[in-house]
C-alpha cells in the first residue's frame, strides 16, 4: 500500500492541469473517506442493509 503522500501524488498526476484547488481537495477526500470505509469493513466495523434502513429511517423495531 503506497503511503499518503504517494497515494496523493497518484492523484494529482492524475486529474487535469485544468484541475482547481477544490477539485483536488475533493479528490483526495473522496480517497479518505473510500479507504476509511474499507478498514472498517476489514475490522468488522459494518451493519447489515436492513440495520441501515432501520436506522435512518427511526423504526425502533
Amino acid at each position: 500500500m503506497p503511503s499518503a503522500k504517494d497515494a496523493a501524488r497518484q492523484i494529482i498526476e492524475q486529474l487535469p492541469d485544468k484541475a482547481t484547488w477544490d477539485d483536488i481537495m475533493y479528490e483526495l477526500y473522496v480517497k479518505q473517506k473510500i479507504e476509511e470505509g474499507l478498514k472498517a469493513a476489514d475490522e468488522g466495523r459494518t451493519v447489515t442493509h436492513e440495520e441501515a434502513k432501520r436506522r435512518l429511517l427511526g423504526d425502533a423495531s
